[in-house]
């Protein structure tokens, strides 16, 4: 399959590397013209084509007449776009349009010239469609909600207003734009409809995000460590050595990063505890298990990234041919491993704020002195641990499901869709379990001073204490939760630990 030198996107740098790819395809759009020219070259002929001069789906044998084609493959985007339910966020649609963008581009799709041209003008003047997040099976592609998201190409269905916070019909906002609707050519509507894309973008949308948040549950691991007076000596790294495991070696060897200089780790040297719980013994074997798992799941979805998804594939000798990789199995067995290896992180970290709130090794109960009159740290844990067991239903797969489609003519169906759309919630649960763990170890901590931790942990107590108080009373702990979720998500607390501390 011939492929542009510049048309790689990483989940690691998904932002710029899209970024980068559109401005290459408004310059150089030469392999979607010569993709098209085969297509042209095949409607001249008399062969039947699928979805080129045929019916779709269970459709598939009924040949269509060419004065009938362009009516086919706009009768293929409104009969399409039934998706229901609560919009996909802004930035996964606007994620999703640019993997179309980008897969188009490699000219293996057989696009007009002008409906490409319009999709890059859509993004452009930063219009992104109003998409229903429900609908798809993840087979077929992710046929209703590309449907949603291509109507606004010829001045149907709907898009985000200006200010993100509702829909408005698309005919405004191309007006708004200074773009009139396009009209679609044989081929155009199934390129645009078949294909992975919105599976893709909240795989590559999540997995970029745990990039940090791995890093993130580490920290937090070191902070609760600190705070509970736990021994160093299960991260010798000649233990983690002998197992062998990439993402459990890196967990090691930043916590011992984090400890660095630590005065409270020194004091209890000689304690005499024998060992800790496992969730402070085991942050490596945990932590590093998911790392391990996520890492997999970005490799997998970072192909699917690069690859073109829609159905029928032109290429360059001019064939054109029938297939399947639209399917959604590869991305939807990896967005449930996502969903559980997250899960993991969120499940442990629980344990550590429990633990933190029992009164452990002179730490008062529920981390507050005055208690009775004062209920403490008692309902983050609630939160934590009701966000936790949420999450033990979302990690069940979707992918083990298939229920046929199109009267039989898709007799099995990934449900990748499914499983993408309980992974965004799944992070979102996650992100917020972490937040109360890094709420109550900061509280922790500043009972063990004047004895100072780590230093790692001491500048990331520095940053939360930048954001949020001590409390020595009962207050709305719940702003601070979110507070604490945002120097999280905005890599605050990574930013602060430095670059003489950056951790693998």
């Amino acid at each position: 399959m011939t492929r542009n030198s510049t048309g790689v996107v990483r989940v690691a740098q998904l932002e710029a590397d899209l970024e980068a790819r559109m401005k290459v395809l408004a310059d150089d759009a030469s392999a979607v013209v010569r993709s098209r020219q085969h297509v042209d070259a095949a409607l001249a002929g008399e062969r039947s084509i699928y979805g080129i001069n045929t019916g779709f789906g269970a459709l598939a044998s009924k040949r269509i007449a060419p004065d009938q084609l362009t009516q086919l493959q706009r009768n293929l985007l409104l009969s399409h776009a039934c998706g229901t339910g609560e919009p996909l966020p802004n930035a996964i649609t606007q994620l999703m349009m640019r993997l179309k963008i980008h897969a188009l581009g490699f000219g293996q799709s057989g696009i007009s010239l002008p409906v490409f041209e319009q999709l890059l003008a859509l993004d452009a003047a930063g219009i992104v469609p109003y998409v229903p997040s429900r609908g798809s099976v993840g087979a077929s592609g992710d046929l209703a909600p590309l449907a949603h998201m291509s109507l606004p190409l010829i001045g149907a269905g709907q898009c985000w207003n200006e200010a993100g916070t509702g829909p408005v019909p698309a005919a405004e906002a191309l007006a708004r734009a200074g773009l009139n609707p396009v009209e679609l050519a044989a081929k155009d509507g199934l390129a645009l409809i078949n294909g992975t894309q919105m599976m893709a973008a909240c795989g590559a949308f999540v997995l970029h995000r745990a990039i940090g948040l791995v890093r993130n549950a580490d920290v937090l691991g070191a902070m609760s460590l600190e705070a509970l007076q736990g021994s160093a000596r299960p991260f010798d790294p000649r233990i983690h050595a002998v197992r062998r495991h990439p993402g459990q070696i890196a967990v090691a060897a930043n916590i011992r990063r984090l400890l660095t200089d630590s005065e409270i780790l020194e004091s209890h040297r000689d304690c005499g505890k024998v060992q800790d719980p496992y969730s402070l013994r085991c942050i490596p074997q945990v932590h590093g298990a998911s790392r391990d798992a996520l890492a997999h799941c970005a490799e997998v979805v970072e192909r699917e990234l690069n690859a073109v998804t829609d159905n029928p594939l032109v290429f360059d000798d001019g064939d054109i041919v029938s297939g399947g990789n639209f399917h959604g199995q590869p991305l939807a067995l990896v967005l449930d491993h996502a969903a559980i290896a997250l899960a993991e992180l969120a499940s442990i970290s629980e344990r550590r704020t429990y633990l933190l709130l029992a009164g452990h090794d002179g730490l008062p109960t529920l981390l507050m002195t005055d208690t009775g009159i004062n209920s403490g740290f008692m309902i983050p844990q609630y939160t934590a641990a009701a966000l936790v067991s949420e999450n033990k239903v979302l990690a069940h797969p979707a992918s083990v499901d298939s229920i046929p489609t199109s009267l039989g003519q898709e007799d099995h169906v990934s449900m990748g869709s499914i499983g993408a759309l309980k992974l965004l919630q799944v992070l979102e649960n996650v992100e917020r379990v972490l937040a109360v763990e890094l709420l109550t170890a900061a509280q922790a901590l500043d009972f063990r001073q004047p004895l100072k931790p780590g230093l790692g942990v001491r500048r990331a107590h520095a940053a939360v204490r930048e954001a949020v108080g001590h409390a020595d009373q009962d207050y709305e702990v719940g702003a601070d939760i979110e507070r604490c979720a945002a120097l999280l998500a905005d890599g605050i607390l990574l930013r602060a630990l430095g670059e003489d501390l950056a951790l693998d």
